[in-house]
């Protein structure tokens, strides 16, 4: 097309430039094209259609029009000329290189040296007219990117490639730009009144450009507080999906300055279906990408979907592996029942949560719904109010990240059951199709044997974890004592599987009265049925089936999964706990962290006095004043104003508050994974970006647009 132009143009000195120059450094009048080729889709703008190519040149006017008859013909160039003009255009712009390069060289000759503890003044290089208005040109575009962040605009309004212009209105950015320049951004509006016709406002790549230099900025504000406080942890939150791909969202935790512990959202990873290669992105991203040093790395957690599990074990244990003191745990934000449910590797443990969600996401919907469920609930307990009170009140709330989730199903099923059928029934025009039909697809999931028989097995089998789970997200003195009530834990488990065939004989009868209580057929699987068809053989019961494909893996699963996650080291982290004054005071000062501070013996500025100041932290506590209440929260012995005269007691607490099987205390500083959860609710799948995101989710984070602006001219010069 370039070469059209020019020849058109009937300019020989310029058929040998490339169309990239022509493009950047040469313009053609407006009034050289037809008004056909011309789409005027803004005052600012004149845009010319993809085809354009110009045709109104009137080269013989002059000779008709006595008055410029006499005027300086214009001279048609020899090749000897034309090769003089572009030799000097040649030297010109070598000359211009020759000084750029100097000024480069005298500028980072002018960079700030550190040596001897003295700073040298840098010397400020005067912008030039032009690098200035692009300077301000650049800012106005990144402040418009950070305010749709911030607010959570998609950059495109709406997806419609396929229908032609004039349908819609313009996209959410250019209609920002068009509206600041009309608000009297004079920056703006000179750069596009002054820009060539056929250019875009900002390009989409320019865009995603800008976006990840914003993203950058903004996470590296976080990143460096982390730094600056040394030890951190990681925590993942369940795979989500943003614009068709798979991502895991990366939380992490650490203590600022202020000694308040925080988890801060810092951006999405791409899932990867091969665990070793997840591993290794997951490994690459956070220390070259994010420039975090995993030597420093305490602890690490991932709360998965069903299904994920076993993928996310592998990337932790590669990561243990490499860095042995990056312990594996739970997640505070994560009921423990609930994160062993989702770790069973048996596919109809897998189905039944999904069921499970589905129908508490439907309820949750619809205000009618949950009053509808609420009059049955009143009828089948009329003779127990108090326990369907109990029952309403769960029902409005997320019942299914509780520590009784499966306890709270099984006294539910009749309730959820005879709602959704007489929702899925009803002849009126009371529901609309879309809740009807689904009423009716969840009741068929929940009156299936199946099912039935998974949630009962599961109430049954986590009920010997309930207790110590809901301890672990209790205060600190409860956490300590957990992880000693741990033993008797697994000592419950193991006589369970020692005894499975008595166990599973109560469990399937329990699911059977449940069944024929809802009137269901105690049957095999239709899968199952279907694959022994051909075998004559084959007598399997019922009973016996869901031993062995439920029962017993699901208990060994749950034995093993309690050893890996409360490791041995987990465990001394734990015990450690005992150095926070209330937990001391409740075992009567007679305590022993040294034994299991071991472990964080290098993360100790003074660890050789580590026994004599616990001995004066110990008597600190003991012989205090009678008005004097004992600290019953890391949070609280971190805030203590003479914390700092105990080095490695303050260094070691810092250390197990960043656990993420600690709570965090204070709200405001938990902010990060409710500010995710809101944006993945608020945002359609196909709107949601992973750059604004961040930038929604850590809107209050302060940013520097100049340091924006001159990292995208030094990445994109």
């Amino acid at each position: 097309r370039c070469q059209r132009w020019v020849e058109n143009c009937r300019r020989a000195d310029l058929e040998d430039k490339t169309p990239d120059q022509l493009n950047k450094h040469y313009r053609l009048c407006a009034k050289h094209f037809e008004t056909s080729m011309i789409c005027r889709s803004s005052p600012y703008r004149t845009v010319l259609r993809d085809n354009a190519v110009p045709t109104i040149f009137d080269l013989t006017s002059h000779l008709n029009n006595p008055h410029s008859r006499h005027r300086k013909r214009i001279k048609e160039l020899s090749e000897d000329e034309i090769r003089t003009l572009k030799q000097q255009k040649i030297d010109e712009a070598f000359e211009r290189e020759q000084a750029t390069q100097e000024l480069n060289e005298s500028n980072e000759q002018n960079t700030v040296s550190e040596e001897g503890g003295e700073e040298q003044e840098e010397e400020a290089v005067p912008l030039t007219l032009e690098e200035r208005e692009n300077k301000d040109y650049l800012k106005s575009l990144f402040e418009i990117l950070i305010l749709m962040g911030k607010q959570n605009i998609p950059l495109d309004g709406h997806n419609v490639d396929e229908l032609p212009e004039g349908i819609f209105t313009s996209d959410n950015f250019q209609a920002l730009l068009e509206y600041r320049i009309n608000a009297g951004d004079e920056v703006l509006r000179k750069r596009f009144e002054m820009t060539a016709v056929n250019l875009e406002y900002c390009s989409k790549t320019q865009q995603k450009q800008m976006l990840e230099i914003c993203e950058s900025c903004v996470r590296e504000e976080t990143l460096r507080e982390v730094r600056d406080s040394h030890f951190f942890s990681i925590v993942t939150d369940e795979v989500v999906d943003i614009a068709g791909e798979e991502h895991l969202p990366v939380l992490v935790r650490f203590v600022d300055d202020s000694h308040n512990l925080r988890e801060e959202f810092i951006g999405f990873l791409p899932y990867e279906a091969d665990p070793e290669i997840l591993a290794v992105k997951f490994h690459t991203t956070i220390t070259e990408k994010w420039g975090l040093n995993m030597e420093y790395c305490r602890g690490q957690a991932y709360i998965v979907s069903s299904g994920f599990a076993s993928k996310m074990k592998v990337v932790a244990t590669r990561l243990l592996e490499k860095y042995p003191q990056a312990v594996y745990t739970l997640c505070s934000s994560c009921a423990l029942n609930v994160w062993l449910a989702k770790s069973v590797p048996v596919v109809g443990v897998s189905i039944a949560l999904g069921t499970i969600e589905e129908v508490c996401c439907l309820f949750n919907q619809s205000p009618q719904l949950l009053v509808e469920l609420d009059n049955t609930i009143s009828v089948l307990f009329q003779n127990n109010e108090e326990k369907g009170n109990e029952l309403k009140e769960i029902c409005r709330s997320q019942w299914t990240g509780r520590h009784d989730t499966f306890e709270v199903l099984v006294d539910l099923m009749q309730a959820l059951v005879l709602c959704l059928d007489a929702v899925s029934s009803d002849s009126s025009v009371r529901w609309n199709n879309f809740i009807a039909g689904r009423a009716f697809v969840l009741s068929s999931a929940l009156t299936d044997f199946d099912f039935i028989v998974t949630i009962v097995i599961l109430k049954n089998v986590l009920s010997f974890t309930r207790a110590f789970g809901k301890n672990l997200q209790g205060q600190t003195s409860d956490v300590f004592f957990a992880a000693s009530s741990l033993t008797a834990v697994l000592h419950s488990l193991n006589e369970v599987m020692e005894n499975i065939e008595v166990y599973h004989e109560f469990w399937f009868e329990e699911a059977t009265n449940l069944a024929t209580k809802l009137d269901v057929q105690i049957k095999l699987p239709g899968k199952f049925r279907r694959a022994q068809q051909g075998n004559m053989d084959s007598e399997v019961t019922s009973e016996n089936y869901y031993k062995e494909i439920l029962s017993v893996p699901t208990v060994e699963h749950i034995i093993q999964e309690l050893k890996d996650i409360f490791s041995e080291q987990h465990l001394k982290a734990l015990k450690c706990l005992s150095l926070v004054p209330s937990v001391m005071g409740q075992l009567k000062f007679n305590t022993s962290e040294e034994h299991h501070a071991d472990m964080y013996k290098n993360d100790l500025p003074n660890p050789d006095t580590l026994s004599a100041e616990l001995h004066c932290w110990r008597i600190k506590w003991k012989h205090r004043g009678k008005d004097i209440e004992l600290p019953a929260t890391i949070y609280e012995a971190l805030h203590l104003p003479d914390i700092k005269f105990f080095p490695n007691v303050y260094a070691l607490l810092k250390v197990l508050c960043i656990l993420p099987v600690m709570k965090v205390e204070n709200e405001k500083y938990e902010m990060g994974r409710k500010r995710l959860k809101a944006y993945l609710k608020n945002t359609l799948t196909e709107q949601r970006s992973s750059n604004l995101a961040l930038l929604n989710i850590n809107f209050d984070i302060k940013h520097d647009l100049d340091l924006m602006v001159d990292t995208y001219i030094k990445l994109y010069p």
